[in-house]
Formats: structure tokens, C-alpha cells, sequence
């Protein structure tokens, strides 16, 4: 499941660039890790850590769900680097 979605951030970083590293944790069904320009299911540390739902997760990255409300709302929690996590949007 997670292997999916990682290959479509991978495919969409294909022409941008991302400086510094970012997790997706979604709990037992595990991590996602965006770091070097590369999208893996291998944990490891990382400058920030957004811990969400998997079907959250989905929704963030086809823009259904809007970050800023997510976190407001309890739905995304950030951890780490805050300058990090706000050069995700410039993906999305």
C-alpha cells in the first residue's frame, strides 16, 4: 500500500527538488521517507516527521485534505524541523 503511494511521490519529484528530509508516519502500516530527491518505505531519521492516517495520507497528497486545517484539526501532528514541513506544500 505505502509502496504505491511512495512510487507517486517519487514520479512527481521528477521534476522538482526537495532540500532536507521529511517522514510520513502512518503508523502500523508504516513510513514513508522523502529524502536526497527520493521517496522510500525505509525508515530512518529525519528532519521532521508528519505522523497521519494512511486515508489521510492519500488525501493530502490529491489535495482533498487542506494541511493547514489537518493540523489544526489534530488529523496531521508535526514533529521537528516546522521550515521542513512547509516546503511540502510547494510539492503538493
Amino acid at each position: 500500500m505505502l509502496e504505491d503511494i511512495a512510487q507517486g511521490i517519487q514520479d512527481g519529484l521528477k521534476n522538482k527538488t526537495f532540500d532536507g528530509s521529511l517522514k510520513f508516519d502512518c503508523g502500523a502500516d508504516g513510513v514513508i521517507v522523502l529524502a536526497d530527491n527520493q521517496a522510500s518505505t525505509n525508515d530512518r531519521d529525519t528532519d521532521c516527521t508528519l505522523r497521519l492516517s494512511t486515508e489521510n495520507l492519500k488525501k493530502l497528497l490529491t489535495g482533498k485534505l487542506n494541511p493547514m486545517t489537518a493540523v489544526m484539526m489534530g488529523k496531521i501532528k508535526i514533529s521537528g524541523d516546522m521550515g521542513v514541513a512547509m516546503k511540502l506544500g510547494q510539492l503538493l
